[in-house]
């Protein structure tokens, strides 16, 4: 089953989703209402499956797939609330946007300090970053002490310039008397054997 139908199934019993989808269909521009309507027409906790999914995310994402035409996505991030920009983000890899759509979105939510941004940006979309950006998010991940194990693509893409940025924050801040998370001690490990 694909993400899609996953989503789909786990949002059982929504009239109102289903008469918003048929909306956005007919008429792209009712996606500026509906969509930061999701929340309360929707609900806002999370799913058992797909994990780390809220209801409104997935509700968010089935209506951005469902517009005929993706031009209202930009407008929508730029627009949106923390929860509407993360949904974009999540949805990023589903929809079929160019570049130059895609990559100024993912660099915003880099630029945030919201961990729920980040930690989205840097998810299956984050492949249309070049190496210079994506390093720079994996960095800024590692300072806010997120996970590293939900970015997407990580031991694929780590390269020695990124075991270079990783060590030099791992010292700057053990100089400091500040731990360095296990997950980015163990991923800056990786790179160095690598490159040996």
């Amino acid at each position: 089953m694909n993400l899609t139908d996953s989503l789909r199934e786990a949002l059982n019993d929504t009239v109102w989703l289903d008469t918003a989808l048929e909306t956005v269909e007919r008429q792209p521009s009712a996606i500026a209402r509906l969509f930061p309507a999701v929340g309360r027409q929707c609900g806002r906790w999370m799913l058992k499956e797909p994990a780390g999914w809220s209801v409104d995310d997935a509700a968010r994402v089935l209506l951005l797939q469902r517009l005929p035409t993706k031009d209202e996505v930009p407008q929508l991030y730029r627009h949106g609330d923390a929860a509407e920009k993360r949904a974009i983000l999540r949805a990023l890899p589903l929809l079929d946007l160019p570049a130059d759509s895609v990559v100024p979105i993912l660099q915003d939510a880099l630029r945030t300090n919201d961990a729920r941004l980040v930690s989205a940006a840097l998810g299956p979309a984050a492949r249309a970053l070049d190496a210079a950006a994506w390093r720079q998010g994996v960095l800024k991940a590692v300072f806010m002490q997120l996970p590293l194990d939900t970015i997407a693509g990580l031991d694929e893409r780590a390269d020695a310039e990124l075991g270079v940025m990783l060590r030099g924050l791992a010292d700057e801040r053990r100089a400091a008397g500040r731990t360095v998370a296990a997950d980015a001690t163990a991923l800056l490990h990786r790179i160095e054997q690598r490159g040996q």
